[in-house]
C-alpha cells in the first residue's frame, strides 16, 4: 500500500513536521503511541507487518465518526524485512516510532530471533537514511539490553576490574556472550538489535534516540513473556524494572518533541525489588488457581535497587500530556 504524491509536499517542512510513522502499530504500544499522536494533531503512518492486523486495527481505530481524526491516521502494510514495503510507509514522515513486534507465526524467542530482529533494524535504519525529511527516530529497545552479565562480568570475570558508576544505567550494554551461555534470547536480540541500529545511524547521519524499557505492564502480559527469562536473577540483582504503558508513551512523546534528548534512556516507573511487588506481579502473571498460593508469602527481603533512570527522569521533568493513553 503506497500513498498518494497529493498528501503531503516534500517541500513544506512545517505540515512535514507533524507527520510521523509508527512500527509496528499493531502492539500494546505502537497502538498506544499511534492514538497519543492523533490527540496531539499528527498525521500518523501506522505500519503492519501483516494485512490482517491492519484490518483489524482499521476498524477499532479507523475513527469512521470522526472524519477529521479519520484524515491524519492512513494504514500501510511494512514488513520490517522488506526494505520498499519501509521505505513507502515513511515517504514524507519527519519522524519515526520504531519497536519490533515477534511475528504472529513465529512469536517465540530463540537465537534466530536475533538474527531477524538485526535484519529489521537493519532495513529500517536504512530506509531512514534515504528519508530525505525524516528528522528523528525513536528506537524502542529493552533494559534486556542493559542489564545483563553488566555486574556479573565484573564481579566474577574480571575481579579487578571497577566501573565509573555502582549502579546499570544507559551507560551499559548487556553481554551478548552471557546472554549465549545462559540463552537468554530475548536480551540477545534486543542487544544485538540496538547495537546494529546505532551502528547504521552512526554511519548514516540518522538522527536516533533508543528507549530501553522495563517489562511492559499490559492486560495481556503473561508468565510466558520473553523478558521474564532470569525474572529470579534480575529480582535478586536489584535490576528488575518494569514500566506502566502510559509512562511508557509519555517517555516517547517526550524524547521526540525535546529537541535536547539524545543517545539512550532507561525507561521504567517500577522497581520489584521485594516481596510485596513480586507477589503483586507474579498474581497478575499467572492464573487465578496458581497465583493464589503465592499470596501467603511472608518474606519481608529488600533487595537493593541498583538501576537508575535518572536521565530519562531529568528530561521529564514538568513533561505533561494532559491525554490520557488508550490501553487496548
Amino acid at each position: 500500500m503506497t500513498i498518494a504524491a497529493d498528501f503531503y509536499d516534500e517541500q513544506d517542512s512545517v505540515f512535514c513536521s507533524k507527520r510521523v510513522c509508527v512500527m509496528d502499530a499493531a502492539g500494546h504500544l505502537g497502538s498506544a503511541i499511534v492514538h497519543q499522536l492523533l490527540l496531539r494533531g499528527y498525521t500518523v503512518h501506522a505500519a503492519f507487518q501483516n494485512h490482517d492486523e491492519m484490518q483489524c486495527f482499521k476498524r477499532k481505530y479507523g475513527c469512521a465518526n470522526d472524519d477529521s481524526k479519520s484524515k491524519k491516521l492512513i494504514c500501510f502494510h511494512a514488513d520490517p524485512l522488506d526494505y520498499h514495503s519501509i521505505v513507502d510507509a515513511l515517504k514524507g514522515c519527519c519522524g519515526l516510532f520504531y519497536s519490533f513486534e515477534t511475528p504472529s507465526d513465529y512469536p517465540t524467542y530463540d537465537e534466530l530471533m536475533g538474527e531477524m530482529e538485526v535484519r529489521a533494524a537493519h532495513n529500517v535504519m536504512e530506509a531512514c537514511a534515504q528519508t530525505d525529511t525524516l528528522n528523528k527516530v525513536v528506537f524502542t529497545s529493552s533494559a534486556t539490553a542493559v542489564l545483563w552479565g553488566t555486574r556479573k562480568r565484573d564481579q566474577h570475570d574480571s575481579p579487578e576490574a571497577s566501573y565509573s558508576h555502582s549502579y546499570v544505567d544507559e551507560r551499559d550494554w548487556t553481554d551478548i556472550n552471557f546472554c549465549k551461555k545462559y540463552k537468554l534470547w530475548h536480551g540477545l536480540s534486543k542487544t544485538q538489535a540496538e547495537k546494529a541500529a546505532w551502528a547504521l545511524a552512526m554511519d548514516r547521519d540518522v538522527n536516533m534516540v533508543s528507549i530501553n524499557a522495563g517489562l511492559l505492564i499490559h492486560p495481556d502480559l503473561n508468565i510466558r513473556e520473553p523478558y521474564l527469562k532470569g525474572a529470579a536473577e534480575m529480582y535478586e540483582d536489584g535490576v528488575f524494572v518494569a514500566v506502566d504503558l502510559k509512562f511508557l508513551v509519555d517517555a516517547h512523546m517526550c524524547v521526540f518533541e525535546d529537541v535536547s534528548s539524545y543517545g539512550r534512556y532507561l525507561c521504567f516507573n517500577r522497581v520489584i525489588n521485594n516481596t510485596k511487588d513480586a507477589t503483586t506481579l507474579a498474581n497478575m502473571l499467572l492464573p487465578p488457581s496458581a497465583s493464589s498460593g503465592t499470596q501467603s508469602l511472608e518474606d519481608d527481603t529488600v533487595y537493593e535497587q541498583r538501576i537508575s533512570n535518572k536521565k530519562l527522569n531529568k528530561l521529564m521533568l514538568g513533561f505533561d500530556t494532559g491525554l490520557e493513553v488508550q490501553v487496548n
